[in-house]
């Protein structure tokens, strides 16, 4: 007797929060797709409930197996530090707290859909923002032939929907009101939108920050000094530090003083301007100080041209294209302009700002001798007029064409 084989079922990783609207994703994404789900969730230091408890979560909402990953060193070494040696601020501002951590996410998502044999990828995003594009730029680049989808802009899962098939299904999650702001966080910082805030005439109100303090109130001046090798934060106060010891302690530090508050309307991939509070502490205060220690090590034409590397290198991570091979080029440019960018940075944390008063390394291109205007200056002020009458002479010539 011929037994015909059972067909397989297709499988769906989801990346899970353990809220309301991916817990109802599982069973939503099942209906809809007659797929299995394996929910996937990673920490980056969002802080929030304990792994083991999203993870049985999960399970108890229908998924076929539920996988979580302590991400945080992984986070902090391998996304938050290139953003630290590229300087990296999108539109001058905004350190790239949520745009980091997608790749991060992308890259456990799709190595569980290698495990598990899955042929889709499921996230939560909605069809405005900029993170769908960059989960599902990162999911192709990283492996082309997996699908991508998203409930909540694939199959309509409004939250009022959300919450209906929660009571429905007797899902083991509150169904409470949902916070008046959407927010973001992890453990290079925290975004915070919509609410009242979509009113850009409305000023934040102290209530939605968390990782800060309110610089207005007088406290007494915090001073660090931040130690830095090739570029990477290895000590504060002379005691060694992980790269994300660094953000952490940090982001106490420089949080208590209010430091790294960011009110901006930016420019979404999507073609929207969207206005955004962001609060990102140790981010700003190590960005802040990596600036100045290349201010010191960093040779003039390298510095100018990095520069522009730079605000590119922001774009793109912005952009999702965290895998693309610009920004890997890129990554090899920062890593060689960064191998003097060694020593220590003294700054004062106070009233919202990170100021620095002291800069000190081996590898500094400042020369005291060449610098004084004192007694045993070095510098040969005879060379200088001849300097100048060669680099003007094109404009010299020019200007007695013009004016003639």
């Amino acid at each position: 007797m011929h037994c015909e084989e059972k067909p397989v079922t297709e499988r769906v990783v989801l990346a899970y929060s353990g809220g309301l609207d991916t817990s109802v994703a599982i069973g939503w994404i099942a209906e809809e797709t007659g797929a299995e789900v394996i929910a996937v969730a990673v920490d980056v230091g969002q802080g929030g409930e304990d792994l083991d408890v999203i993870r049985k979560r999960a399970l108890a909402c229908g998924a076929v197996e539920a996988e979580v990953a302590d991400a945080k060193d992984e986070f902090a070494d391998e996304y938050c530090l290139p953003a630290i040696k590229a300087n990296a601020l999108y539109m001058d501002r905004y350190p790239l707290v949520s745009a980091l951590s997608r790749p991060t996410i992308v890259k456990h998502l799709v190595a569980a859909a290698k495990k598990h044999g899955a042929t889709t990828v499921a996230h939560g995003c909605t069809g405005k923002g900029n993170d769908q594009v960059r989960f599902e730029a990162g999911i192709v680049a990283l492996a082309p032939d997996l699908k991508c989808i998203a409930p909540v802009r694939d199959y309509a899962m409004t939250r009022d929907k959300a919450i209906a098939f929660c009571e429905a299904k007797q899902l083991p999650i509150a169904t409470t009101k949902k916070s008046p702001y959407s927010i973001d966080q992890n453990v290079f910082g925290r975004a915070v939108e919509t609410g009242f805030l979509e009113d850009i005439w409305n000023a934040p109100i102290e209530d939605i920050y968390e990782y800060t303090s309110n610089p207005a109130l007088p406290r007494e001046a915090d001073e660090v000094v931040i130690s830095f090798e090739a570029g990477v934060p290895v000590a504060i106060d002379g005691k060694p530090v992980t790269v994300l010891q660094a953000i952490q302690q940090l982001n106490e530090r420089a949080g208590a003083q209010g430091i790294g508050r960011i009110d901006m309307v930016e420019d979404r991939l999507v073609g929207i301007k969207s206005r955004e509070v962001y609060e990102a502490p140790g981010a700003i205060a190590l960005i802040t100080a990596h600036q100045e220690l290349e201010n010191v090590t960093v040779e003039r034409e390298l510095a100018r041209y990095k520069r522009q590397v730079e605000q590119r290198w922001g774009e793109l991570v912005y952009d999702g294209q965290w895998f693309s091979p610009l920004k890997r080029a890129l990554d090899g440019f920062i890593d060689e302009a960064s191998q003097h960018v060694t020593g220590d940075i003294r700054m004062t944390l106070q009233g919202g700002r990170a100021v620095v008063t002291g800069r000190r390394s081996k590898s500094s291109l400042y020369d005291f001798n060449l610098a004084t205007y004192d007694t045993g200056d070095t510098f040969d002020q005879a060379a200088a007029k001849g300097f100048i009458d060669i680099y003007s002479l094109s404009s010299k010539i020019a200007a007695k064409r013009d004016l003639a």
